[in-house]
């Protein structure tokens, strides 16, 4: 049996889908257990290839019933908790980036600048596992009754220096809908209020507001027959490009070099002002340095790039969507 670690949220789900995909290739007759928070169980069914979720909210909350795995994979983080967490399991073989702390020297060396998605595929290269870094995409769920070609604007991120001013994101989806658009927005229950505010700034009516009325698969099946998606650095960001939905996305403080949409997919702008210094709360002066006509041309460049034939989206060479 393979375990594999990745206790987070729904972008580091996303970005660590080449590095499942290869485990399971790697070990086609092997149960593959993911352990991994229950609310993404919808997104683990669209990733495919896991035979079972193993909740677990966060490190430390792990309770393991089962005998010892043949192998565990630490597609989580550098260590050392989440390395004794997996070698208190007692697994046949850990692998694992190298962690001194933790007493496992075996791995690649750690680094920090690296783009999310190619971490974890050269964890697993060191180990002979090979990983297609452009295997991104998802299953498309039906859209069950949700909006077909709408234009999400997300204003939420679980980090208050990832949210652009709510009356920016207000500024966009109104011109949005002045373009012909049906904009509505997303986010989580708790971000129900944010998203209220932001439609009324918008002269948006409240059935527009589809924050705390979504659950994950459907949000996914919402963003999978999407117009566009405006967001910040956040998990629906990546849904976008596992759809090949065009998305405008507004990074700071993290730089899209980390954990943006691949650069050879013209349809997908990351859009980022450079490193700032940062000293108060509130929005990442990387962030509010974007402006609302920045978005907005942004907007413009990603439908144009949608219009084409999709043959003819990409240069020659570059990696499929």
């Amino acid at each position: 049996m393979i375990l594999v670690l990745r206790a987070l949220g729904v972008g580091d789900l996303a970005t660590g889908v080449p590095a499942l995909r290869a485990l399971r290739a790697a070990y086609p007759h092997e149960e593959l257990a993911l352990v991994a928070p229950r609310a993404l169980a919808p997104l683990v069914d669209l990733v495919g290839g896991v035979d079972r979720l193993v909740d677990a909210p966060g490190l430390g909350h792990l309770r393991w019933p089962g005998t010892a795995p043949d192998v565990a994979v630490n597609l989580h983080g550098r260590g050392p908790q989440s390395h004794r967490m997996l070698a208190a399991l007692r697994p046949g073989r850990l692998l694992a980036f190298a962690n001194a702390e933790a007493g496992f020297t075996d791995g690649p060396p750690w680094r920090a600048d690296e783009h999310e998605i190619d971490r974890w595929c050269r964890l697993l290269a060191w180990y002979g596992i090979a990983a297609d870094r452009t295997d991104l995409a998802l299953r498309r769920p039906e859209p069950d009754g949700l909006p077909v070609g709408a234009s999400i604007v997300h204003p939420g991120a679980k980090a208050t220096q990832r949210r652009w001013p709510p009356a920016r994101f207000a500024a966009v989806a109104r011109e949005l809908t002045g373009r012909g658009h049906r904009v509505v927005v997303t986010g989580s229950p708790a971000e129900r209020d944010l998203a209220e505010r932001v439609a009324a700034l918008a002269g948006l009516p409240r059935a527009a507001v589809l924050a705390g009325r979504t659950d994950l698969g459907q949000l996914a099946a919402l963003v999978a027959h999407a117009r566009l998606v405006v967001s910040g650095d956040t998990g629906i960001g990546h849904l976008a490009t596992a759809y090949a939905t065009p998305s405008v996305l507004l990074f700071g403080p993290v730089p899209p070099a980390q954990w943006g949409p691949p650069p050879d997919r013209p349809w997908h702008q990351a859009l980022w002002v450079g490193p700032r210094d940062a000293s108060d709360p509130g929005p990442h002066p990387a962030l509010s340095a974007l402006d609302v006509p920045d978005v907005l041309a942004a907007v413009d460049r990603v439908e144009r790039v949608a219009r084409l034939p999709r043959a003819r989206r990409l240069p020659v060479g570059s990696s499929r969507p």
